[in-house]
């Protein structure tokens, strides 16, 4: 499979190669290695691709020198814990120091042969340069992952999300096309594309799809307004990344009830592509976390030093065969519990098993109490009664906050008892009673890409 030695970095992949259609792995040696082994393979990926970023990166050289580290004092992966971390907001400081690309480009600017990069929606855009071989170890390790989910060439995988800087769905079809099955890439975000996503499914009937959830429930939303059960599609398996609510078990459990398919979960960071560097198994016991494409840490989110399995922190990603931008030590600022215990389908990565719990900014402090917008989500995914789109609004109108959870109803109903008992599970699970609100279907906003349903206003006025 690699065409130069192992040892070499970064390594070359053949691309003619595919494993037989009944394989249950890609590459079973470094799917199934040991702990142990898979440890020195991924502690030799790390001291190349430093020594890589120290020799051609000013980002990397001065920070690491300030520490007093170079790529040959990393003997161990506790040596690897010494090294800085960065943030997204150092990638934006020094790109706007070194427009466009910043100093930690490791290639000549006329070797980059992609773009992408973030929308800016929150400050400064971010830009993100792959090298043409950068591009083919993605579509390389995105295939991978994909195998182990299920996708064989025989699939015709629809992809539903918008193709612009946004790199989940570049990714998608990277490893569509090098793992060998037809990819329809559609897209999405045009006015009135939903309805001609819902035909076009019906009559192409796909195998596979491939988006964000809450647009897949759009879609799911859009046929059953024409009259068409969202199962005539014909989908066995759903795959999705950008927000976290497909390992939201509620939400999983409704994807898969609407669909009739299996759904996964999958997806990291954009800067961090390949993003299905931690993506679930056809298992669906968690998201394996494939060490050695990406190395995954955990680390405590407030003194940032590394978490047993067992323990919830926020994830560290290092990209191990990235030359043009590599990460290394890169901080999520997302948090995950993770595990080491075995999984079915025989891989011996460690595991995400509740998926990204959400980002450690998104977590709101209500009255004492820590509570996820994902945990509220699991909640309302419980009621049928419910339609497909909520809000989370926060205020402070006096002395206390105060919780309002705005959910549109879909069906006629005892509205008292249902709010009763939403109320009731939400005390359970969160520590504190909101306030719930029905509303008519159709009254909130939806989105062809990331939602956006919560409203802290208590810092206004």
């Amino acid at each position: 499979m690699i065409a130069r030695p192992a040892a070499s970095w970064p390594p070359v992949y053949d691309l003619a190669f595919r494993p037989p259609a009944d394989a249950p792995y890609w590459d079973r040696e470094r799917e199934t290695m040991s702990a142990d082994e898979r440890a020195h393979a991924v502690l030799a990926k790390i001291r190349a691709v430093m020594r890589w970023a120290y020799d051609r990166a000013p980002f990397y050289r001065a920070r690491w020198s300030a520490a007093g580290i170079e790529p040959g004092d990393i003997r161990t992966l506790d040596d690897f814990a010494q090294v800085p971390l960065i943030t997204k907001a150092d990638l934006r400081a020094d790109q706007a120091e070194h427009p466009p690309f910043g100093s930690y480009l490791c290639i000549e600017p006329d070797d980059v042969a992609r773009i992408h990069g973030t929308s800016g929606t929150s400050g400064r855009p971010t830009a993100f340069a792959w090298s043409r071989d950068d591009y083919e170890r993605i579509a390389d390790a995105h295939a991978r992952a994909m195998w182990s989910f299920g996708l064989r060439p025989r699939d015709t995988v629809f992809v539903g999300s918008i193709f612009s800087l946004y790199v989940g769905s570049w990714g998608a079809l990277a490893g569509v096309e090098r793992l060998g099955a037809a990819v329809f890439p559609f897209g999405a975000g045009v006015p009135g594309m939903t309805l001609q996503a819902v035909s076009w499914l019906r009559q192409m009937r796909p195998t596979a799809f491939y988006g964000t959830p809450s647009y897949a429930l759009r879609i799911a939303e859009t046929a059953q307004a024409e009259g068409i059960d969202p199962r005539e599609f014909g989908l066995r398996i759903m795959f999705f990344s950008g927000e976290p609510g497909a390992g939201i078990p509620a939400m999983k459990r409704t994807l898969e009830a609407t669909f009739g398919a299996i759904c996964i979960d999958s997806g990291s960071m954009g800067e961090v592509t390949p993003w299905m560097n931690i993506c679930e198994c056809a298992q669906r016991t968690g998201m394996h976390l494939w060490q050695d494409i990406v190395y995954t840490e955990l680390l405590d989110p407030q003194t940032l030093r590394p978490l047993p399995f067992g323990a919830t922190g926020t994830p560290v990603y290092t990209q191990l065969e990235r030359r043009a931008q590599p990460m290394i030590r890169l901080v999520s600022g997302d948090l995950a519990a993770w595990t080491d215990e075995p999984c079915g389908c025989g891989r011996t990565y460690p595991r995400f098993p509740r998926g990204i719990i959400g980002r450690a900014d998104d977590m709101l402090v209500v009255r004492g109490e820590n509570i996820y917008p994902s945990a509220i989500e699991d909640v309302l995914r419980g009621f049928t009664e419910l339609g497909s789109e909520f809000e989370i609004i926060v205020t402070r109108p006096h002395a206390l906050d105060e919780l309002l959870v705005r959910a549109e109803l879909n069906a006629a109903c005892d509205e008292d008892r249902l709010r009763a008992s939403i109320t009731a599970q939400m005390k359970r699970q969160l520590g504190i009673r909101p306030d719930v609100a029905f509303i008519a279907p159709g009254t909130l906003s939806r989105t062809d890409l990331k939602s956006r349903r919560v409203r802290d206003e208590r810092a206004r006025g």
